[in-house]
């Protein structure tokens, strides 16, 4: 690779940073959300019992590697705004006509908008951690790499729809109409054992299942699939998000 696309990594993640320091209102916002989701339903569930759940795990336990993983997504998702806006604003022309490669722009967003997603990721981490979830110490390095994965995997989700957009509104209503089902389907907030057949076969096929279950096998040691099948599909899901999001925006129009 040439030191001139090495550069331009370098300054689209620099970008990616800059823009998520300026932005307080949005660090607060993704934080907020996943907070209140983490706080109201694992206490307000926190007597209840749910088939899947270990005795010696509470609601909160269970549902706080979801949050974490929500928090990541919504982030690293919405990292594609980016795509639209800089589109709109003539930065993205400029960037393209650049004499440096269009995969050494995608790996700088990339990179740019999962740093950003793991640090959200990390800081409701830590919230779960001051709320009493009984966090693995030695699952903490193992989980961190499924965060990893899930935001890349995310990010280049977002940049391959972005990239077909033009309108940023109508980028946000796509991406919660994706997100919300995909979430809710994901074990984040109920265990999978107690579910209809049917509805198994849906979680199944949800890519986000395999991110909580890691996760959550990580951090609590509750994970209903092997933590390696979790960690070989979701390797092979952001190797094939982040293929098509590279050609997707090289195949991008200004």
């Amino acid at each position: 690779m040439r030191s001139s696309d090495l550069q331009a990594i370098y300054v689209m993640w620099l970008r990616q940073i800059k823009r998520f320091i300026r932005a307080r209102s949005r660090l607060v916002a993704n934080i907020a959300q996943p907070f209140f989701f983490l706080a109201i339903l694992g206490f307000g569930f926190s007597s209840a019992r749910f088939p899947g759940i270990p005795i010696k795990l509470t609601y909160i336990d269970f549902i706080a590697p979801g949050i974490i993983t929500m928090a990541v997504i919504f982030s690293s998702m919405f990292a594609g705004i980016s795509v639209i806006w800089d589109r709109q604003f003539g930065f993205l022309q400029e960037v393209l006509v650049a004499p440096v490669s269009r995969i050494s722009i995608v790996i700088g967003r990339t990179l740019g908008g999962s740093t950003t997603a793991i640090i959200q990721g990390l800081i409701i981490l830590a919230i779960s951690m001051i709320l009493g979830v009984k966090i693995s110490v030695l699952g903490l390095l193992p989980a961190l790499i499924f965060m990893i994965l899930t935001a890349f995997m995310s990010v280049s989700f977002g940049i391959l729809i972005a990239s077909r957009m033009e309108d940023i509104h109508g980028f946000q209503l796509i991406m919660n109409l994706l997100l919300m089902p995909l979430v809710f389907l994901s074990t984040a907030f109920f265990p999978i054992e107690g579910l209809p057949n049917w509805l198994k076969y849906v979680v199944y096929a949800n890519p986000l299942t395999y991110s909580v279950d890691g996760i959550r096998g990580c951090l609590i040691g509750a994970s209903y699939f092997p933590l390696t099948l979790d960690f070989i599909v979701i390797v092979g899901l952001c190797a094939i998000m982040m293929g098509l999001g590279a050609y997707s925006f090289s195949k991008c129009e200004v």
